[in-house]
C-alpha cells in the first residue's frame, strides 16, 4: 500500500513560498500540509486563509489545512472558501466536535480530527465513523524540528486496530518528527499519511527526500 507524503509548509522558506510549493509538487508530494496557528492554542502565529488562497493559485495538489487554533468553528468557512481540500480541527479545541465535523463535511471537503500526544484516543471514538482522517501529533504542537515522541507509535497502532475492528476507511495521518528513521515503523503501525517538514524542506533535493520517505513507508505499510 502506498503511503502518502505531505510536506509541511511550516518548514518552507516563506521568502519564496510559491517556488517552494511548486518544487514539492514537481517532486511528487501527495498533499501540502498547512499549519494554521493563532498564538493562543499554541504560542506561534503562522498563516491565514489569504495565504491558503494564494497557494491554491500555484498548485493542483490538495491542501491539507491543520487548524491549531482555539476557536476553529470561526475559521472553517474562510479556509474552505480559500481552497482547502481537508480541514482538521483539534479535539482539544473543538467544543462540539460532532457538529464541527459534520459542518466541514457539509461544505464538500474532507474532515479531520487531530489529537495532541497526551490526548487519549477514545476522545475521537464517537466520531471515528464520521471523520475522514485522524491526525496523531507525534510532537507537542507549535514548532517544527522537534524530536519524535516514541510512545505515539503505540497510539498509531491502537488507532489502526480500532479502525480495522469497525471496518472503517478512516485514514491515519502522523505529524511531528517524521523522517527516514521512523517512516517505515509508522507505516507498519498503520499510518497512511506522513507529514514531513524539515525532512523535506531541509533536504538539498526535495524530490529525493519525498521519494525516499514514500519508499521507506510504502515498503512497510500495513494493509487497510
Amino acid at each position: 500500500m502506498k503511503v502518502r507524503i505531505a510536506p509541511s509548509l511550516l518548514a518552507a522558506d516563506f521568502s519564496k513560498l510559491g517556488d517552494e510549493v511548486r518544487t514539492v509538487e514537481i517532486g511528487g508530494a501527495d498533499l501540502l500540509h498547512v499549519d494554521v496557528m493563532d498564538g493562543h492554542f499554541v504560542p506561534p502565529i503562522t498563516v491565514g486563509a489569504n495565504v491558503v488562497r494564494d497557494i491554491r493559485k500555484v498548485t493542483r495538489i490538495p491542501l491539507d489545512v491543520h487548524l491549531m487554533v482555539e476557536r476553529p468553528d470561526d475559521l472553517l468557512d474562510q479556509f474552505v472558501d480559500a481552497g482547502a481540500a481537508c480541514v482538521t480541527v483539534h479535539v482539544e479545541a473543538a467544543r462540539h466536535l460532532d457538529r464541527t465535523v459534520r459542518y466541514i463535511k457539509s461544505r464538500g471537503i474532507r474532515a479531520g480530527v487531530a489529537l495532541n500526544p497526551a490526548t487519549p484516543l477514545n476522545s475521537v471514538y464517537y466520531v471515528l465513523g464520521l471523520v475522514d482522517i485522524v491526525l496523531v501529533m507525534s510532537v507537542n504542537p507549535g514548532w517544527g524540528g522537534q524530536p519524535f515522541l516514541d510512545y505515539t507509535l503505540a497510539k498509531v497502532e491502537a488507532l489502526k486496530s480500532e479502525i480495522r475492528h469497525r471496518k472503517l476507511n478512516t485514514l491515519i495521518e502522523v505529524d511531528g518528527g517524521v523522517g527516514l528513521d521512523n517512516a517505515a515503523k509508522l507505516a507498519k503501525a498503520g499510518a497512511n499519511i506522513l507529514v514531513a517538514g524539515t525532512a523535506v524542506f531541509g533536504a538539498s533535493d526535495y524530490a529525493i527526500a519525498i521519494r525516499d520517505l514514500r519508499a521507506a513507508g510504502s515498503s512497510s505499510a500495513s494493509e487497510p
